[in-house]
């Protein structure tokens, strides 16, 4: 039996489905940079990433705010995953979105996988799910203290 404990915000007590931080003394492009190799130092690939302000200027012609979406991946953790879960790649990889607000603030949020897979009634994936959140977590943790 599997014990998850849950981190709530303590204003709403809901639950939040991510963690994040803001990037201090960095622009756009050393911060998406940044997020890129901690992630990668932590042990994740980064099997995709999509450019939502591209996407919309493109498609709509709307003018947005710099937004990217990293895939965030654990080879060995997806493999685990996909081998006891047959259609768990439907909540593969791991999102992770770096943003610039309109005040400048450059903020990194990453899914959190415990929330994501909480329907998932299988005890391999939500360990897996346990480990990747900690991961997650201290790559977020780890850009925001980044000098």
């Amino acid at each position: 039996m599997i014990v998850i404990l849950f981190k709530y915000h303590k204003k709403s007590e809901t639950m939040s489905y991510y963690h994040s931080a803001v990037i201090k003394n960095r622009n756009f492009d050393e911060a998406l940079t940044l997020v890129k190799e901690t992630l990668q130092n932590a042990g994740f690939g980064i099997p995709s990433e999509i450019n939502m302000s591209e996407i919309f200027k493109n498609k709509l012609d709307v003018d947005f705010r710099k937004y990217v979406i990293l895939g965030a991946c654990s080879p060995s953790s997806a493999l685990t995953a996909v081998q006891s879960e047959k259609n768990i790649g439907v909540l593969l990889p791991c999102s992770v979105v770096v943003q610039e607000h309109e005040n400048g603030e450059i903020e990194v949020a990453a899914v959190d996988p415990i929330a994501s897979m909480m329907a998932v009634k299988n005890n391999t994936v939500q360990s897996i799910a346990i480990e990747i959140g900690r991961k997650l977590e201290q790559v977020i943790d780890d850009v925001s203290v980044s000098k």
